[in-house]
């Protein structure tokens, strides 16, 4: 497995991805209007987008960000392919993306964690340090 850069050559396959996560998670599978076009809503604006990619060539995860304000920035859209779970894919990408936010100088990292069906986000990012600042969003300092 490797995390790369969003290339569009992916999208359909990463779209794939996200609907069967959710599906998964009991949830009416609907797709969320940024990743229809990653280049307007992450890479046009600054933010970045990235996607774990198997040793078939197939999406297995997804995460990006965009700027909240000058050194804070909101993950979004973080999903693993939901047979591939507890392999540290999820935490693969969210290292990645942490990475490259300390290293452009952004000093704060955000998320919502969603509705209740989103309960592994509740606990997946304690684990990585977030703590809970208001309902349903957590952050840390990078």
């Amino acid at each position: 497995m490797k995390i790369i850069e969003y290339q569009n050559k992916y999208r359909d396959d990463m779209i794939f991805m996200v609907l069967e996560a959710k599906n998964a998670l009991g949830l009416v599978p609907r797709l969320n209007e940024d990743l229809l076009d990653i280049e307007e809503h992450y890479f046009s604006r600054g933010d970045m987008f990235w996607l774990a990619v198997d040793d078939n060539d197939r999406v297995v995860g997804c995460i990006g960000y965009n700027r909240c304000a000058e050194d804070i920035a909101r993950l979004h859209r973080l999903y693993v392919k939901y047979n591939m779970k507890r392999r540290g894919i999820g935490s693969a990408l969210l290292k990645t993306a942490e990475k490259h936010l300390k290293d452009a100088g952004y000093r704060y990292s955000t998320v919502h964690l969603g509705g209740q069906a989103y309960f592994e986000s509740k606990q997946f990012y304690p684990k990585h340090g977030y703590t809970e600042y208001e309902p349903g969003y957590m952050g840390r300092e990078l």
